[in-house]
């Protein structure tokens, strides 16, 4: 009986297609191994090479960007990309790469705020962590939000990655990709996207750490700077406040502005920075505290006065636009003890609102200046009170050389008065019942001269100073002679106004008891009354 073939096995035909099938299958896997190994690699070089542009560029996240957004969108095949930089209330633009054209459009809309729902923006800022729009032009956003469609229409846009930047629960920004055609990023190609938003979170993290840093070292430099200027000008307010003024406009950014005193009714400037000059000579002729929202704002307490946009908000303050071009304004009060001594004003000429860390800097130099203006009262006070007691050592030594003559005592004491009242001019007048008499002249000799040979008189009608202090009044002030009614209804007083040319004067009463025994007068040739310091000092020469 004959062997007939076994059924189990195979023809050599089938084996050899099994083989080939098989060794086909391996090298697809092995070619499928090393693409994804080779995938692997390209992305684990990427990032290498990003962290080393993070290592290269410490706190400068303009390259880092621009390295990242060429990976990305190498290794997902995508025609365009870019970074966004959040806020908490706007977009700005990060970096960008891909066709010009794509790029124009996109940086006409910053600052940016999604104003759709269905924007893929606005859903990051909602918590979602990222949105894949297979076609973004069938979405919600595409149809009702115009600057979205202008902008996908322009790049070609079709399908598009968005992905969070986020720090814990904080929005930081966000990463686009752009395809041209309907083709969704693969999983693999949106884990890549989230890694390298990662990276850009961490460059960002360290790019403020850097830069808080870098601000503090500034910030401590320049307080020492300015102190040291307040050491080596002691009572000299003037380059104090160009030192702080400079240093404060430096480290805000400032383009320009002013370090303003107040004075009870007005502002006056005593360090201008970078005003055009129209506008810094109207700041020159001073403005009154309560005739504008600044003022008004300053006055009521607030602690400072952040105006973002000068001309949509306050049309009033138009002097300012239009002679400056300031658009964002910073006001920050100097106060003492709750009192307004004045403020500093730093100015910029495109609509940039300061940062908190830049108005928490601007009150510490505002901090800088009160202080320097307090040391400067109290060592001018002391060098006035030494001043005044070493004039009054001196009229006393006079007195005390010449007992019984007071010709030179009256001179003496004339010209310490009249000095430290920081006036050019002044008279000592004697009263014997019915005239005056000049018992001593101070100042300009052709003035004097003048005087003397007008001799002794009695005060005309009227309400001169004279006539005021006959009928009983110890101390009468003008705060500008041609200006008061006395000027018209005194003959003899409108003649003096005349001839001295005098606009502030002041008037103390000579008196033992009640008696009237004479007067000093002490003049200035410009509208600046005496202050309290010089009329008590002027009330001890008399007594």
């Amino acid at each position: 009986m004959s062997a007939t073939p076994d059924s189990t096995f195979t023809s050599p035909e089938q084996r050899i297609t099994d083989l080939e099938r098989q060794l086909a299958e391996c090298r697809a896997e092995r070619d499928a191994c090393k693409a994804e190994r080779d995938e692997a690699l390209e992305q684990q070089t990427a990032t290498a090479e990003v962290l080393g542009v993070i290592n290269s560029s410490p706190g400068d996240l303009a390259p880092v960007f621009d390295a990242m957004l060429a990976k990305m969108i190498r290794l997902c095949e995508a025609a365009h990309g870019h970074f966004l930089v959040y806020d908490g209330t706007h977009f700005h633009p990060g970096a960008f790469r891909g066709e010009e054209t794509f790029g124009a459009i996109w940086r006409e809309g910053f600052p940016f705020t999604p104003s759709h729902n269905g924007n893929p923006l606005a859903r990051l800022i909602s918590g979602e962590r990222l949105v894949h729009d297979a076609d973004a032009r069938e979405g919600d956003a595409y149809r009702e939000a115009p600057h979205y469609r202008r902008l996908i229409d322009a790049g070609g846009i079709r399908s598009s990655l968005t992905v969070a930047l986020r720090k814990e629960d904080k929005l930081l920004g966000a990463v686009r990709l752009y395809r041209r055609e309907v083709r969704p990023f693969s999983d693999k190609q949106i884990v890549l996207v989230e890694n390298f938003a990662a990276q850009a979170v961490i460059a960002m993290e360290n790019a403020r750490l850097l830069t808080e840093t870098r601000e503090a070292l500034e910030q401590q430099t320049a307080t020492a700077e300015v102190l040291q200027v307040i050491n080596s000008s002691p009572g000299d307010l003037a380059p104090v406040f160009d030192a702080i003024l400079e240093k404060a406009h430096t480290l805000c950014g400032a383009d320009h502005g002013a370090l303003q005193i107040y004075d009870g009714e007005f502002f006056r400037p005593a360090a201008i920075r970078g005003l055009p000059e129209p506008f810094a000579e109207q700041l020159r002729q001073g403005f009154r505290a309560s005739g504008n929202p600044v003022g008004q704002a300053l006055l009521a307490g607030e602690r400072f006065v952040h105006i973002p946009d000068l001309v949509a908000t306050h049309p009033e303050l138009r002097a300012a636009t239009e002679l400056a071009g300031t658009r964002t304004l910073l006001s920050v009060p100097l106060r003492k003890d709750g009192r307004l001594l004045g403020v500093i004003v730093a100015f910029r000429q495109e609509v940039r609102p300061f940062s908190d860390n830049q108005i928490a800097l601007l009150q510490n130099f505002a901090a800088q200046a009160v202080i320097a203006m307090g040391n400067a009262r109290l060592i001018t006070e002391t060098r006035e009170a030494l001043e005044q007691q070493t004039a009054t050592a001196e009229v006393l030594g006079v007195i005390n050389s010449s007992p019984g003559e007071l010709a030179p005592v009256f001179d003496a004491m004339l010209e310490k008065a009249t000095r430290l009242c920081e006036a050019p001019f002044g008279t000592l007048r004697t009263w014997d019942g019915e005239r005056f008499h000049f018992g001593a002249v101070y100042g300009d000799p052709q003035l004097s001269d003048w005087v003397r040979r007008r001799g002794s008189f009695h005060p005309d009608g009227g309400q001169s100073p004279l006539r005021r202090i006959m009928e009983g009044e110890q101390v009468v002030q003008v705060a500008d002679a041609s200006s008061d009614a006395d000027y018209s209804t005194s003959p003899g007083f409108r003649e003096m106004v005349e001839a001295s040319g005098m606009r502030s004067v002041i008037t103390v009463a000579l008196r033992k008891d009640e008696t009237l025994l004479g007067s000093i007068h002490v003049y200035r040739q410009e509208v600046r009354p005496f202050s309290d310091k010089q009329v008590a000092l002027l009330q001890n020469f008399a007594a």
